[in-house]
């Protein structure tokens, strides 16, 4: 119960004042003219002013309110290497204790963890606080403490604060870790071409004196990795040229070395894509015929195709009489193009060609070893593939995939997507754009051929599109390092003269191009992650009808084993949530690959050392300390407010003394009339002692 005098007048205070005025005249007055009851007019105007001020006691019953101490508990990714978590509980009983044993004191207890809803936004340890001091009263918070490694990502957030803030700081002194960084990486590279990557493994806090150099691996999507050494804590420029055109995910990995903190970052994850500067094609059409033009329009359609046609119009066996200089301007370097220069093409196309002695068969065993050694080769052919003058018939045959039983059927079919078809990438849903979907039929709509050669496809390769009767209409194989692809017919033309409605033959095409370039979209054995923030849709394409499940590592080592369902012919899909970000392998037995959500090597862990350095600037600000829990327990103690709070081997909090006032009562000190009594009893003595002078 506390009381105070207050001022409750009975008139406005404009009033008050204009009577205050008016006694101090009336005083005035009486001093002048020299009465000698001058004071107790004086006395009795105070009387009156008293009266209408109306003087009173207020009295307030106040309920005291106990003091706040704020403890933020950082529970990042970063606080749970090593022996850190335990350092974290046992300093949060020390601190409970410690609060517990000063009087009329509450402690409350912030947990920060790891930030995904602003993607790899590292340790928001002053959000965490700001949200914690919001929702308490500033007039009661008497200390706040933060238990972390002092790794955080928020500093310029750091909020008002109303009392000490101090720093029980996690980690031993003796604590070091290695890390691999990519300083620089391109989103893009040129296949071919070769792009530099800048690294470098670091070592930090009391690492060990490592002189001299240190393992590094790198794997490309996932496959063997190169083993290399490379020097400590220097810069290296690394040059690397991409396999394939798509995504390329570049995994480096430096083995854990004895005593270090984490190795969660010692792993990187670059994803390069690699484009073409120009697909450079060599078409080598034979006999003329209506789908020449129609071949040459569509490469000619794509800007990024580099074509040369090469168009035999007069073989060696038509005899006219037309003398040599007259039927060309310059001669065709076929020599240069099929011997010299061949592997600077990424695709040959044989166009209804047949061994008319225009390319020996050095030219052709050498196109082989193209073929071989990377390269693709897709053969559209005719009647001639039937004939004696087959292609097939050449060293280039040993790398086909189909071989003619030389007939040749003249009759109209609508070709087909086989079963394997149906699941490959090449001719995987090429129909929906032709199927009506309300017919019950699921033949495709597209357009008839009316020439098919016939051939045995060999065992290794893929029939994915088939003519008359299932015979082979489309195959394809992988021959050595390179790839092969055979159309049965050359009718394709039709579709693209819009015949019965035509047919998807550029895209088909389109396909065919990419598969033979190995991009990985069309690979139909593959297995990889769409991650869409915190999501991963994972992906498996066979041409099997079932997979297995897969093994998801986790960053931190722990495996997860999901199930995958088909969602459409050859695709296998499942949706997981992943639990935080840093990279992750998947693997299903047959196929592996590597993926990052958000940087392989997370914020969290660019920097694992403990240090109050970041925050000194702070608890400086508010005179409070950093103590190293590695230390030993620590004593909380009360201080004056603007006296140093932190110590050795102590902390300070500044006790607030805040109440809650409970009611408020307001007694006059007199009654009115009481006053007016006391001013009649003043002016009736000054007028008495004025009347006997």
């Amino acid at each position: 119960m506390t009381g105070t005098v207050v001022l409750d007048p009975l008139v406005p205070m404009v009033a008050l004042a204009l009577a205050a005025v008016f006694v101090a005249l009336a005083v005035g007055l009486a001093t002048w003219r020299r009465l000698s009851g001058w004071w107790l007019r004086g006395l009795a105007g105070l009387a009156l002013l008293a009266a209408l001020a109306n003087p009173s006691l207020q009295q307030e019953n106040r309920a005291r309110l106990s003091d706040i101490i704020v403890l933020v508990v950082d529970e990042s990714a970063s606080q749970r290497i090593s022996d850190r978590p335990d350092q974290t509980a046992a300093a949060i009983a020390n601190v409970e204790a410690e609060v517990a044993r000063l009087n009329n004191t509450e402690l409350r207890i912030v947990n920060v963890g790891d930030s995904t809803l602003e993607g790899d936004s590292g340790t928001l340890l002053m959000t965490g606080l700001s949200e914690a001091l919001a929702e308490e009263p500033q007039g009661r918070i008497a200390g706040i403490i933060l238990l972390t490694d002092g790794r955080l990502h928020d500093l310029p957030r750091t909020p008002a604060l109303p009392a000490p803030l101090h720093t029980l700081l996690t980690g031993q002194p003796d604590d070091w870790d290695r890390r691999l960084v990519v300083a620089n990486a391109p989103a893009f590279a040129i296949l071919g071409e070769p792009v530099t990557l800048t690294l470098r493994i670091e070592d930090q806090g009391a690492a060990p004196q490592t002189i001299g150099f240190v393992p590094l691996t790198i794997a490309i999507d996932g496959d063997t990795p190169a083993a290399f050494e490379v020097p400590l804590n220097e810069d290296i420029e690394l040059p690397v040229t991409l396999p394939h055109g798509g995504i390329n995910v570049l995994q480096f990995d430096t083995p854990a070395a004895d005593g270090e903190l984490t190795t969660r970052n010692n792993s990187a994850v670059v994803q390069i894509n690699g484009v073409r500067d120009r697909l450079r094609v060599l078409l080598v059409s034979g006999e003329p015929h209506p789908g020449e033009r129609t071949w040459r329009n569509l490469l000619k359609s794509d800007a990024s195709v580099d074509l040369v046609h090469f168009t035999i119009l007069r073989p060696p066996s038509k005899q006219d009489g037309v003398p040599v200089n007259e039927l060309s301007l310059i001669a065709f370097p076929t020599r240069e193009l099929f011997l010299e220069k061949i592997d600077e093409f990424d695709l040959i196309i044989f166009d209804r060609y047949s061994r008319r002695g225009i390319l020996p068969n050095e030219y052709l065993d050498n196109i082989r070893q193209y073929v071989e050694g990377g390269g693709a080769v897709l053969v559209s052919s005719g009647p001639e593939y039937g004939s004696a003058e087959s292609i097939y018939r050449s060293p280039l045959g040993a790398v086909l995939p189909g071989a003619p039983t030389a007939r040749v059927y003249e009759e109209g079919f609508t070709p087909q997507i086989t079963d394997l078809g149906a699941r490959h990438p090449v001719t995987e849903g090429l129909a929906d754009a032709f199927t009506d979907p309300d017919s019950e039929d699921d033949a495709p709509g597209w357009g008839r051929w009316f020439r098919l050669v016939d051939v045995i496809a060999a065992p290794e390769a893929t029939t994915v599109m088939s003519g008359l009767d299932d015979r082979p209409l489309l195959s394809l194989d992988r021959v050595g390092e390179g790839r092969v692809a055979l159309i049965a017919s050359d009718q394709s033309w039709l579709w693209d003269r819009g015949y019965e409605g035509g047919g998807p033959q550029l895209e088909l095409l389109r396909r065919l191009a990419h598969w033979m370039m190995k991009e990985p979209e069309l690979e139909e054995e593959a297995l990889w992650a769409e991650p869409t923030g915190q999501t991963m849709r994972i992906i498996r394409r066979t041409l099997n009808t079932e997979t297995g499940e897969v093994t998801v590592t986790h960053p931190d080592g722990t495996e997860t084993v999901l199930t995958l369902q088909e969602v459409s012919p050859g695709r296998f899909e499942t949706l997981w949530e992943a639990p935080e970000v840093g990279l992750y392998r998947l693997s299903d037995g047959d196929k592996e690959t590597v993926t990052a959500l958000g940087p392989a090597a997370p914020r969290e862990f660019e920097q694992t050392i403990a240090t109050g350095d970041l925050l000194a600037p702070a608890v400086d600000s508010t005179r409070g300390g950093i103590l190293a829990v590695s230390g030993g327990d620590i004593d909380l103690r009360s201080v004056r407010q603007g006296r140093p709070a932190a110590g050795r081997g102590w902390l300070g909090v500044t006790p607030r003394d805040a109440y809650q006032t409970a009611d408020i009562s307001i007694t006059p000190l007199l009654p009115a009339w009481a006053f007016l009594l006391l001013a009649s009893l003043l002016m009736i003595g000054a007028w008495l002692r004025e009347g006997r002078r």
